[in-house]
């Protein structure tokens, strides 16, 4: 099988490009931007293209099937080329169902979690022994890609989101997997440029619950508002289960998990992940995995990167790294943080980075999701608002939107980088959130200066 990424750098597509290699396949790739880790890993496997950029003659009739990546675009000088030759043009979605048709397909969805939900039920299954195969958005510790695919195992356990497939395939990649058995986390709306009307962004999830397959099974966070209204009206013959907070205790900053078998302490914390791991639980029931077995995996579960991820601590201070970027997920890692370490001060830093978060007529979405932290810190950078063409937005809107007049903005990392550095951190905790790089600012150098001081300091 000879095989053409176009925009063979995304997270996804070249991880797909690796594990079609490995396979034996001849593939072939393309992109004008390749960043690290993409870049380090295709190199290392040989396909790293040796010139950057979209060129007609990477396109040829040879070639067995071109997957497409949301990052060309739909006047693509290769896809052109490839819809005139006829080519078989896939999104990743596309060509993920067509290679797991055989398989129980299980599908995590949801405005939130989806990507530790998969990462959760992955590691139970690892734990257990099961042969499976599947795709998720981060890395997951203890597998090498973010996507397996075989010939022979019998399950895929697939991250699905609601972005669009491809610029020619617009719809949701999740409505591509007809799942056996799936998740809605909740319905939040995010992705403003994708689905301006909140309606249309709720609809894509009603959808969603409709492709599950003829007496598949759905399991649904039962006090998400969006879901109770879908659910309440659903006729599909597929079987549901909602589910709630898994039963926890608190106590010397471990959360433990109330079960039949005991207490069993847990390496994560957050109300969120203790929805979770009810979600992820439903799912191994599902696939026979027995509750025992369940726990005794979950209680070593660490985290997906970038998720709550501990960067450093000490007896005084602690400092974490999550991905939240969305008004939801803001809102539910700083509950999660002060209700971890509830004596501790906290100082949160969230990166407005993502296209709907530096939308104006979106900000408005994060009223109150800052109000739990003590130090609300917002950073924005400069180039990110040249190179996505947006405005800037000032200090006296953010604190009007964000409904939180103690909100401080940055806008140069040197400068956010000086304040934290400067700041005496006993008994305080740093929250630094999102889905981007606070502009190259040292995260780790911050950490180990933080975590260094005593609580003289």
């Amino acid at each position: 099988m000879k095989v053409h990424f176009i925009a063979i750098g995304g997270a996804v597509m070249h991880n797909l490009a690796i594990v079609l290699h490995r396979k034996g396949y001849v593939v072939s790739g393309s992109d004008d931007v390749i960043n690290d880790p993409s870049r380090s890993n295709l190199e290392r496997e040989g396909l790293l293209p040796q010139r950057l950029g979209f060129h007609e003659d990477n396109i040829h009739s040879n070639l067995d099937a071109v997957i497409l990546g949301m990052h060309a675009r739909e006047d693509n000088v290769e896809l052109r080329r490839a819809l005139e030759l006829g080519l078989r043009v896939y999104s990743f979605p596309e060509y993920i169902y067509e290679v797991s048709k055989k398989k129980q397909r299980v599908v995590v969805a949801g405005s939130h979690g989806k990507t530790t939900i998969t990462a959760m039920i992955m590691h139970v299954l690892k734990h257990a022994g099961f042969s499976f195969d599947y795709l998720v958005g981060a890395r997951v510790e203890g597998f090498d890609t973010s996507v397996k695919i075989s010939e022979d195992a019998p399950v895929i356990i697939l991250e699905g989101d609601e972005y669009f497939a491809s610029p020619i395939h617009r719809k949701p990649k999740f409505l591509y997997y007809k799942p056996h058995a799936a998740v809605i986390s909740g319905i939040a709306w995010d992705h403003i440029n994708v689905f301006p009307e909140y309606d249309e962004y709720v609809r894509q999830f009603e959808l969603f619950a409709q492709s599950v397959e003829e007496w598949g099974f759905l399991t649904w966070y039962a006090h998400d508002d969006e879901l109770k209204k879908i659910f309440n009206t659903f006729e599909a013959k597929v079987r549901t289960r909602p589910y709630d907070i898994h039963p926890h205790t608190i106590c010397g900053g471990i959360t433990y998990l109330s079960t039949g078998f005991g207490e069993i302490p847990l390496k994560i914390f957050g109300e969120h992940n203790l929805q979770n791991i009810s979600a992820a639980k439903n799912v191994c029931l599902e696939l026979g995995v027995p509750d025992d077995e369940f726990y005794r995996a979950i209680s070593t579960f660490e985290g997906a990167a970038l998720r709550l991820q501990l960067l450093g601590r000490n007896d005084y201070s602690a400092v974490y790294r999550d991905f939240a970027h969305s008004p939801s997920k803001l809102a539910a890692t700083v509950r999660a943080m002060k209700r971890q370490y509830p004596q501790r001060h906290l100082v949160a830093v969230m990166e407005l980075h993502t296209f709907s978060s530096l939308d104006k007529r979106f900000l408005t979405e994060y009223s109150g999701a800052f109000d739990e932290a003590d130090e609300p810190i917002i950073f924005i950078h400069h180039d990110t608002l040249l190179q996505k063409r947006v405005d800037e937005i000032d200090e006296a809107y953010i604190q009007e939107t964000f409904g939180n007049s103690a909100i401080r903005v940055f806008y140069k990392p040197e400068e956010l980088h000086n304040y934290l550095l400067q700041k005496k951190w006993a008994e305080k905790n740093l929250l630094l959130m999102t889905s981007g790089n606070f502009g190259g600012l040292p995260i780790t150098e911050i950490a180990q200066h933080i975590t260094s001081q005593t609580h003289h300091s």
